[in-house]
């Protein structure tokens, strides 16, 4: 039994992991499409959704299987509950990544708001922040986990800036307004996913240790509270 338990939970994690190469995949072509105006990265994106929607109900799928199968104790119930919401935020991520892609679809044949906008900085710290919560789950890795969540604040506060900055043009410039507000939607679904990769980072921190950390700020630094 627990042979088969070990081989179950192994292809689960071979099966989450291809899932997040794809949305990470995803991500990278859809932050892309919109720094560098390139429509037929945003088209791959978009095309690409649907295969990542089905392998989130693979994974699914096997979860349950597993638990069906094998009725999990201590550490491996954890490892599956926590893949179980892994893979719905990772599914969620696609979508999004799919959202961004839309929005740069439109603003690719638009001409270019001409604002300041830090969506490089922006980018780079979603992007790393969803690499590490998936690096982290790989490795079981608690402490990079809880580095994820404490850097969600930073793309917080830059999606806040390009609110006041967008809201300033469209208040000076109201033909600006449908682009801004497209722009202003692709901030905020990075925002969104990098939220997500702090859910993700919280699940590794309860899958590791059982402590369960979410909406517990004080509790994101290591060793908080002891």
């Amino acid at each position: 039994m627990t042979r088969h338990l070990n081989r179950d939970l192994e292809h689960l994690e071979r099966q989450i992991l291809e899932l997040g190469a794809f949305v990470e995949e995803a991500l990278n072509k859809a932050t892309l499409a919109l720094i560098d105006r390139r429509p037929e990265l945003a088209q791959e994106v978009i095309d690409g959704d649907q295969a990542i929607d089905e392998k989130e109900v693979e994974v699914e799928e096997e979860c349950l299987k597993i638990l069906a199968l094998h009725q999990p104790l201590a550490t491996d119930l954890r490892f599956i509950v926590a893949a179980l919401k892994v893979n719905n935020d990772l599914e969620r991520m696609g979508d999004l990544a799919c959202n961004v892609a839309e929005r740069a679809l439109y603003l690719s044949t638009h001409e270019p708001l001409g604002v300041p906008l830090d969506f490089d900085r922006m980018v780079a710290a979603t992007r790393s922040m969803v690499s590490d919560s998936l690096r982290a789950l790989v490795n079981q890795d608690a402490s990079l986990a809880r580095n994820v969540c404490e850097r969600d604040d930073e793309v917080d506060a830059i999606n806040k800036q390009m609110f006041v900055v967008l809201q300033e043009k469209m208040i000076e410039d109201p033909a600006a307004i449908k682009r801004a507000v497209h722009t202003l939607s692709a901030s905020r679904h990075l925002e969104r996913i990098a939220d997500l990769a702090t859910n993700i980072a919280e699940d590794v921190v309860f899958m590791v240790s059982g402590d369960v950390i979410r909406h517990r700020y004080e509790d994101y630094r290591e060793g908080a509270g002891n």
